[in-house]
């Protein structure tokens, strides 16, 4: 069962609108291929109302009716009321599962509160709606409180309700506590129905998930990206992984082709960022960085595991930055349908490198320009080396910049002052050619671009187009637009 929508809507700061709810609804019956829903909690606000009434409406028009269920209460019928003018038919009954939760918060006896369920069971059976049984704080209730348990299970045996569904509330439960309590239950009740629903409060729900079903239970609650409460509860994409790849007895009928794609429209809807590092949907965990590792991809899979991304609908990518190597840089290429001889390879590979250095992310789509660059750079020998410059750029003072630069072994330092910091720099480098009596080309159009999709870090390319007789066009390449297009002039100097 999937608790998106309901527990996983319990994410602090999280709320879908109507309409989100029934596409999400859609996808998780029809393309994740999930066997039943948690939409909503009965009575909660008329936006929930619209909602579980949009998902019901189209529901029962496709045949999945049955397969949609609302959390309700013990409140004498009015959860009961809300489900029938919302056309659910599938109430998961919130009861208490720990004694200290039935002393401290109902303030009632066990024959109190069994009594009550009993009477909510009844009337919904009457009015047409199938129960199942939240026993909330189950796992404290195991660890404190066994034999208000067992009596409480022993009662709700004798019901006629569909599942019952074991909680771990706060997220406390060790996996050997999971398998323990969860087999002592399945002994003890072999004919009933029980589900496993975990949180995820110290990182151990998927561990916790793989013992309970060791142990026997029958069904299991997740969430699309671990959504919920605090932690969150035990995510589905982890699960469906570890269930199809560790657990042979087993069969889960997800479908995995389609996870990636589910998440992403709930990490939208939701605003709930997915962690790049993630396990099966991060935007990471299927991307090499270091260079030895796509060398060894292309050595017979040395860095591959069972987790193929083709498996959950995605690809493998293979980063390029301070620690690309030429393997890293060559699967790039071959994606661009690009090559590169031996050398101008290695020049590449460097130019990335120091890319990275001063840039966190160099992209795929970043290579046609870097490549550019290495490319034109070879055409010529630096004679004019521009050692190096300062920039500065105050409110109610003009641009200003010093430069030093090297002319045939000469070395010249010089001020200057302009418009914008880029014009600033041509002023001095135009005093310093007036004094060698040298004619620079003019400047007739300055273009700026980056890579399509990229953000304010991106790598930046500028292209200048001189005229000095004719008309000729140089690069410069860098995250910084003013560095990128001092880049450029400094191969027009050499060019000329």
């Amino acid at each position: 069962m999937d608790t998106t929508l309901r527990d996983g809507e319990q994410t602090s700061a999280v709320s879908f609108s109507a309409p989100e709810k029934l596409t999400i609804a859609k996808l998780l019956l029809r393309k994740l291929k999930v066997d039943r829903i948690e939409v909503a909690s009965a009575r909660v606000s008329e936006g929930e109302f619209q909602a579980v009434k949009d998902i019901t409406s189209w529901a029962s028009e496709n045949g999945y009716i049955n397969a949609v269920e609302v959390l309700t209460f013990v409140d004498k019928g009015i959860s009961i009321d809300w489900m029938i003018k919302s056309g659910a038919k599938v109430q998961n009954l919130l009861t208490k599962g720990s004694l200290n939760h039935l002393t401290h918060q109902l303030k009632k006896t066990s024959s109190q509160h069994f009594k009550e369920i009993s009477e909510n069971i009844s009337l919904a059976k009457e009015k047409g709606i199938e129960t199942n049984v939240y026993l909330e704080d189950w796992s404290n209730g195991m660890r404190n409180s066994k034999e208000y348990v067992f009596e409480f299970l022993d009662f709700l045996v004798t019901q006629p309700i569909k599942r019952i569904m074991l909680p771990d509330t706060l997220g406390v439960l060790t996996p050997a506590e999971s398998f323990e309590y969860v087999s002592e239950i399945r002994q003890k009740y072999p004919d009933s129905h029980f589900d496993f629903h975990a949180h995820n409060d110290y990182d151990l729900s998927v561990s916790n998930v793989m013992e309970s079903i060791k142990a026997g239970t029958d069904g299991l609650h997740l969430t699309v990206n671990g959504m919920g409460e605090r932690a969150g509860n035990a995510p589905m994409a982890s699960v469906v992984a570890v269930v199809n790849d560790f657990m042979d007895d087993y069969e889960i009928a997800i479908n995995e082709k389609a996870l990636n794609s589910v998440s992403k429209l709930v990490e939208t809807f939701s605003g709930f960022r997915i962690p790049v590092n993630k396990p099966i949907v991060g935007s990471n965990v299927f991307t090499q960085t270091a260079g030895i590792h796509a060398d060894g991809d292309n050595k017979k899979n040395l860095y591959f595991n069972d987790l193929l991304p083709e498996r959950f609908g995605r690809k493998r990518k293979y980063a390029l930055g301070k620690s690309s190597g030429k393997a890293n840089i060559q699967k790039n290429l071959q994606e661009l349908g690009l090559s590169l001889n031996d050398e101008d390879l290695k020049r590449v590979t460097e130019r990335i490198i120091k890319l990275g250095d001063k840039k966190q992310d160099v992209t795929k789509e970043d290579l046609p320009y870097i490549i550019a660059e290495v490319l034109e750079s070879n055409s010529s020998a630096n004679r004019v080396i521009i050692n190096s410059f300062v920039l500065t750029h105050s409110k109610g003072l003009r641009p200003s910049t010093t430069v030093s630069i090297t002319i045939d072994g000469e070395l010249f330092e010089e001020s200057g002052q302009g418009d914008g910091q880029f014009d600033a720099f041509m002023n001095v480098i135009r005093k310093i050619y007036r004094d060698k009596k040298i004619e620079l080309p003019t400047l007739i159009d300055y273009a700026v671009r980056i890579p399509p999709g990229s953000h304010s870090d991106a790598l930046c390319e500028t292209i200048i187009t001189w005229r000095n007789g004719s008309k000729f066009k140089t690069r410069g390449l860098d995250s910084d637009q003013t560095v990128s297009a001092i880049k450029a002039t400094e191969k027009m100097l050499n060019l000329i």
